[in-house]
């Protein structure tokens, strides 16, 4: 991989990216996503290691952060930066006839959602996601918030309980997709049960949409560690488009 570049998409301090380019001709674009619940606490540290790993698998990458619960960032805030981020790459020269969001855990919820955000007036897209890989992610809010994952995340994400706004931030509420999407979920994942992902791509078929769900051994981690089974398993998926 080449340097990574440090671009701001917006005048907040958290609202930047990291945008690594691979040696030689790209694969696409890897919109990557950290996890954390949403919270302040956690940041797009976290992921870089899989942003690496990929770019120098042939990926372009874009480590983006954003505004989280507590930090200026929950509902709506949190979506309109995860939307901007992906919109900066219009005018950055970077190919963007593919663009895969990829996730983990609440980032696997926002990789999921920007698929979708296009369906409504506050986000219109210019810079379509062209296939979606959740790991472990929260996909289904209002199963979240009954099962209070993450001490209230969801809740705190929301700002409330369920109601007309999760139309707009709810994957679970936005099937079918227009784009294929698999859920890399491992067997015991204690923080976000595979139920999440199962269930959401139960549904997701019966609407009609390509989704696929991917169980592989081990923990919550385990899917954003890029020396286990379960990266290969989704770096592979990622090599099959």
């Amino acid at each position: 991989m080449t340097g990574v570049e440090t671009i701001t998409y917006g005048d907040d301090p958290v609202q930047l990216g990291e945008l690594t380019r691979p040696q030689g001709q790209s694969r696409g674009v890897v919109v990557v996503v950290h996890g954390g619940f949403w919270k302040a606490a956690y940041g797009l540290d976290l992921i870089r290691p899989l942003a690496e790993d990929l770019a120098d698998r042939g990926w372009t990458t874009w480590n983006i952060e954003y505004r989280r619960v507590a930090a200026g960032g929950g509902f709506p805030a949190t979506l309109d930066d995860v939307h901007a981020a992906i919109e900066r790459l219009a005018d950055l020269d970077v190919d963007t006839a593919r663009v895969v969001t990829l996730g983990h855990s609440a980032g696997g919820h926002l990789a999921a959602w920007a698929a979708a955000r296009g369906r409504f007036d506050r986000w219109p897209t210019t810079v379509q996601v062209t296939e979606v890989v959740s790991l472990a992610g929260v996909l289904d809010l209002v199963a979240a918030v009954g099962a209070d994952l993450g001490d209230g995340a969801a809740l705190a994400l929301m700002g409330g309980p369920p109601g007309p706004d999760y139309d707009l931030a709810d994957p679970a509420r936005q099937l079918p997709l227009d784009v294929p999407l698999w859920c890399v979920h491992g067997r015991d994942d204690t923080l976000v049960p595979p139920s999440q992902s199962l269930d959401y791509v139960d549904r997701a078929r019966t609407a009609g949409a390509r989704a696929e769900a991917v169980l592989v051994d081990g923990d919550h981690f385990v899917v954003a560690d890029t020396g286990s089974e379960a990266w290969r398993r989704t770096v592979g998926i990622l090599e099959g488009l």
